[in-house]
This record gives structure tokens, C-alpha cells and sequence, in this order.
């Protein structure tokens, strides 16, 4: 069989991180219906969600220390067929134990997943062209906002809430399938097998790891402080009714629809974060991740300070969310294109896992912490907005220094492996970078 160009092993682990980034993200959304169904207190739906984010972390360290033994073809579809079983246990949930397990159990197999699929495109993409495909795979979050959730709630609305899930895991079939023929044998890794393997401990707690798991916490942090509060505030806070001059729109061309309030905001801010994601990715290939991280930073301090701890009338609603949902992208891409070059290949899986957890580990940190601070008033508005803007400002500044740091580091490990004669050329089909055990 011919091997498949980049291009369609990106587009093919783009739709797989569609995959699992929808099959999480619906969850929250159709909880109303579900605890309605299943007679599942309102105040137990958070443990649905973060038995995910806790199954998740927990099998990203696990698989840090033997995911790189294996084909990644392989490791990939087995670990889809798991989350596929997951979601359509969850749609066949008839209590609340039973769905908690079958979150638990997507948690296990999507933490792998996400690590195997991001350790392949870092295998068969050069590092010149990386950061406009990793940027690509990215994009699976944004369309998960614009159309897979909005298309997730109106089966529901026609049929029930298990539908989606059903939905969801026949399409993670298709993508299983799509892995499993048209990806090549992904065994290339193995090359690297006479080197000396790092130990779990040193994948953990070399420099470039440590600095790399950092930089992951201070975005995860910063965004995750606020994240959760944002409907609730832009409502209840500021007033914040919808898009009028988009009613007015529709009017205009003869059609009577009433948009809901929020729908059109995450829409158009995931249309933006979209666009700005594949600049993004190009201008990281041209201009470095350090330059990027920080202008990601600057972007997001002020939407932050703006939008949050010292609220502007004149920056619309619209204006800071769009700005708050680009600021993601731009911090990002930078971060996961670095992490692309950090470990040798034979550890890539291993350290996209451990990457995986601190993630998982992070934002449910962020989203505990943000529970503590923030509070809810008599007439539904939020206290304590303002003390979390400052600490979401904080880590987002934080982020772009161990940026620094890490690309720093690496321009160094890359020339000294250059004279050495170790590193693969730059259009070579998979980047062999032979990183030092201390790097």
C-alpha cells in the first residue's frame, strides 16, 4: 500500500483529536438532560466531569513508562476502540454509578490516545513544518466548539441525550478504522532502540521535562481560573443579553430566528481562535515559539485586565472573548511545537503521556482553585472576578519565561548534536533528535 502523504496523516489525527476533544467536551452540556433521566443530583454532575480529567492524568503518568514500546499505528487504534466502548457505555448508562464508570473508563483510553496521536505527527512531520501541523491538529478543538457540540445538542433536542454519545462513538470507529488503513506502520521509533533509554525518572525530571511541564501548568492555570466562570459572569456580571445586530442580520434576509445568548459568542470566538490558530502555526515555524508565547501573553494579560479585573464598557463583550480565544492559540501552538522536539524519539509517546497528566492534573487544579476564590452573590453575580483575573494574569506571564528557557535550551542540545553529527537532516520523513540524557 503507498504511504499516505503528511497532509493526510495530519487531517487523519486532527480528526481523531476531534474525536476525543467532542466526546469530553459534550458531556457538561447534556447534563441537565441526563441528570434529569437518571435522577442524578445537579450537585454530582462536576464528579462526571472530573472523573474524566482524574482517569485521564492518571493513565498519561502509566503510559509515560511503556507507550514508546509499542507500533504507534497499533497503540493508537487500541486506544480509540477503548474510548469508542467508553462513550457508548456512557450512552448505555442507566444510573449514576454506571455513567461515572464509563467517564472513568474514556478517561483511561482518551489520555493515551491524545499522547500517541501528537507523538506521530512529531514522528513524520519535519521540525521546519511542524508547528503549521501541529497548529492543524489543533483546530480539532475549535471545530468541537463551532459545530460538534451545537450539533451534539439539537440530536439530543430530536432524539434524547444518549443519542450523542451513540453518534460520537460510531464516528471514533470510523477514525479507528482510518488509523488502522491508512496509517503506515509507525515502528520508526524503534531505530533509536540501541541508545540508552531514559528511566521514567529521568523523562520526568531532566530540565527540559520539568521546564516543558511548567510552561504546561502556567497555560492550563491561567485560561482554567476563568474559563468556567465565563458564562455566568458575562451574564450576570456585566449584562451581557447576545448579539443583537445578529438577530437584526437574520431579520433582514426574511428568516424570524431568535439566537440563544451565548451561542453566537463561542462561535464567533471559535471562528477567530480557528483562523488565528493556522497563522499562528506558520509564524512559529518562521519567527520561533519564544516571540510567540509572549505575544500570546501580552494578549491575554490585557483581555484579562480588560475584560475581567477592571472591566472596559468600551471593549465589547464579543471583543474580549474573541481576544481571550486567540490568546489560546497564540500561547498554544508555540508550547506543543516545542514539545515536539524535547524528547528522543524512542520517549516521545512516554513524554507526550507524562505532558498529558500535567495537563489533566493542572486543570482540574485550575478549576478547583477557581471554586474557592470565586463565589456567587444574591443576584447570581460573581465575587471574587478581579483576585482571579490577577492570578490568571500571573501564570500567563510565567508561561512565555519557561518558553524562553526551553527554546534556549534546545538551540543549544541541537548544535552541540549537530557537531556531533547526530541529528537527522531537516527533510528527513521522521526528526531523529538524539536528545542528551541531560537536555
Amino acid at each position: 500500500m503507498k504511504r499516505p502523504s503528511e497532509r493526510v496523516i495530519v487531517l487523519l489525527i486532527a480528526a481523531i483529536q476531534f474525536i476525543n476533544i467532542l466526546e469530553f467536551m459534550i458531556v457538561m452540556p447534556l447534563g441537565p438532560d441526563f441528570a434529569r433521566s437518571l435522577a442524578i443530583p445537579t450537585n454530582q454532575l462536576g464528579l462526571i466531569a472530573g472523573s474524566y480529567t482524574f482517569a485521564g492524568a492518571v493513565s498519561g503518568i502509566i503510559g509515560s513508562f511503556f507507550l514508546d514500546r509499542f507500533d504507534r499505528r497499533i497503540a493508537l487504534a487500541f486506544a480509540m476502540a477503548g474510548l469508542v466502548a467508553a462513550t457508548a457505555l456512557g450512552g448505555l448508562a442507566v444510573n449514576f454509578e454506571t455513567l461515572l464508570g464509563a467517564r472513568v473508563l474514556a478517561g483511561v483510553f482518551g489520555g493515551p490516545a491524545t499522547s500517541l496521536a501528537l507523538a506521530i505527527v512529531s514522528d513524520v512531520i519535519p521540525v521546519e513544518r511542524r508547528g503549521r501541523a501541529l497548529a492543524t491538529v489543533m483546530t480539532a478543538f475549535s471545530v468541537a466548539s463551532i459545530f460538534g457540540v451545537p450539533i451534539a445538542l439539537e440530536v439530543a433536542h430530536v432524539f434524547d441525550w444518549r443519542a450523542p454519545f451513540f453518534a460520537v462513538s460510531a464516528m471514533g470507529l470510523l477514525t479507528s478504522a482510518g488509523a488502522l488503513w491508512l496509517l503506515p506502520p509507525m515502528k520508526l521509533h524503534f531505530r533509536a532502540a540501541g541508545m540508552p533509554r531514559a528511566s521514567a525518572r529521568e523523562i520526568f525530571f531532566r530540565p527540559l521535562p520539568l521546564l516543558a511541564f511548567a510552561a504546561m501548568t502556567c497555560m492550563m492555570i491561567s485560561a482554567f481560573l476563568l474559563i468556567p466562570s465565563i458564562p455566568p459572569y458575562v451574564v450576570f456580571n456585566l449584562g451581557y443579553q447576545g448579539e443583537a445586530w445578529l438577530t437584526d442580520w437574520v431579520a433582514g434576509l426574511g428568516m424570524d430566528y431568535q439566537f440563544s445568548t451565548l451561542g453566537p459568542l463561542y462561535m464567533i470566538g471559535g471562528l477567530a481562535s480557528l483562523a488565528l490558530m493556522q497563522v499562528c502555526g506558520r509564524l512559529t515555524d518562521r519567527i520561533g515559539a519564544t516571540a510567540m508565547s509572549w505575544a500570546g501573553a501580552f494578549l491575554m494579560a490585557f483581555v484579562v485586565y480588560a475584560g475581567f479585573v477592571n472591566y472596559q464598557p468600551w471593549l465589547s463583550v464579543m471583543g474580549f472573548f474573541v481576544g481571550f480565544m486567540g490568546s489560546g492559540s497564540l500561547r498554544g501552538v508555540p508550547s506543543r511545537t516545542l514539545d515536539s522536539r524535547i524528547p528522543r524519539p524512542q520517549e516521545r509517546a512516554g513524554f507526550m503521556s507524562a505532558q498529558s497528566a500535567v495537563q489533566h492534573i493542572s486543570l482540574a487544579l485550575a478549576a478547583v482553585s477557581s471554586s474557592f476564590i470565586l463565589y456567587e452573590l444574591p443576584d447570581k453575580s460573581l465575587a471574587g472576578v478581579e483576585l482571579a483575573g490577577w492570578l490568571s494574569i500571573a501564570f500567563a506571564l510565567a508561561m512565555p519565561l519557561f518558553i524562553t528557557l526551553i527554546e534556549r535550551r534546545l538551540r543549544r542540545r541541537d548544535a552541540a548534536l549537530l557537531a556531533q553529527g547526530q541529528v537527522a537532516g531537516a527533510g528527513a520523513a521522521v526528526n531523529v533528535a538524539l536528545a542528551s540524557p541531560r537536555s
